[in-house]
């Protein structure tokens, strides 16, 4: 009499593929294998891992990424007005980083290729309005944070409208006016000296090391080098793995492009913000050189912080977030 099957064994091998998250991501050309901007790129699952679907948009150098995605089988769809749209089936498995074949589309005319960029900027006008609504309690400014999954990148124009924005916001004239004082009591950058006029030139420059770190490093750099000056909030994985997230974007940030790289933006921004305020801070306080690296590291020292409490406090505190459909504090 044969015996019986292993019913565990049995088992394991029905079940599905479970574990780490793995990522998909590809590149949109056309016919001539020119690369295309704009195209939208829709990723659904199906079994276990299933899920609405998840929507990207082929960045400038045709690329699309997917990260955070379950092992199992998964469709790509690309498609965009006056393009053929194109499916493609895959599988991806534990902690895999898929590179799906290149995708050809069928660019009938200029002014498709003219419709499908006008739609990747207005997917980033949408989620643009959503992050200027960011505040922590309701008040405190938390425009640098992207909560959306695969969130696009934002245009020259909108780096530079969030940068003034949260230079001009009022919270931020009120933590400047604070800082100030503080300084004024400790007698900090003495050469400024006391009363009416050495709490004004204080105040002047402390607005004016936020000002400038904040047009170079989020929005001048950013444009030239093509990088996101946002924290993309992971919410994901084990605490350990989200703490060193956290602390390794004080260095590295997302590009345009969607890929990880070195923050050239940020770390050349404190460099010359720092170098910058040597030009108005009072001679005896000023260390050259010195102060300007000292500075730099006290910045990458207060971003890494900064990241920590945005990874796990800031979402809790922060009222009314639009549903991304990413995943929960």
């Amino acid at each position: 009499m044969p015996s019986a099957p292993n019913a565990p064994a049995a088992a394991a091998q029905q079940a599905p593929e479970q574990g780490s998250p793995g990522s998909i991501h590809g590149v949109v050309v056309d016919r001539d294998g020119t690369v295309c901007e704009g195209a939208h790129v829709s990723l659904t699952q199906a079994g276990p891992a299933a899920s609405s679907a998840r929507v990207a948009i082929s960045g400038s150098d045709g690329r699309f990424v997917f990260g955070n995605v379950p092992a199992g089988s998964f469709k790509i769809t690309i498609f965009s007005d006056g393009f053929a749209t194109q499916l493609i089936p895959g599988f991806l498995h534990q902690g895999e980083s898929y590179e799906a074949p290149p995708v050809r589309l069928l660019v009938t005319t200029a002014q498709s290729e003219v419709r499908v960029s006008a739609s990747q900027v207005e997917v980033a006008q949408e989620l643009f309005k959503d992050e200027e609504e960011q505040r922590v309690f309701g008040v405190i400014p938390n425009f640098y944070v992207a909560y959306a999954p695969d969130a696009p990148p934002l245009t020259s124009r909108q780096k530079f409208h969030l940068a003034w924005r949260s230079s001009i916001d009022p919270i931020t004239l009120l933590a400047t006016g604070a800082f100030a004082g503080i300084e004024q009591a400790e007698n900090s950058f003495s050469g400024y000296g006391q009363g009416a006029q050495g709490y004004a030139k204080r105040y002047a420059a402390n607005y004016a090391d936020n000002f400038i770190g904040t047009m170079i490093g989020a929005a001048i750099l950013p444009s030239l080098l093509k990088q996101d000056p946002r924290y993309f909030y992971k919410g994901t994985g084990s605490t350990r793995s989200r703490i060193f997230y956290a602390i390794a974007n004080a260095v590295v940030c997302k590009g345009d492009n969607g890929q990880w790289q070195t923050n050239y933006s940020s770390l050349s921004a404190s460099l010359a913000s720092g170098g910058i305020s040597n030009l108005y801070y009072p001679a005896a306080d000023r260390n050259g050189v010195s102060l300007t690296f000292e500075n730099t590291g006290f910045g990458i020292a207060s971003s890494a912080v900064g990241n920590l409490f945005q990874e796990f406090v800031v979402r809790k505190l922060t009222p009314k977030l639009p549903n991304f459909g990413g995943s929960k504090p």
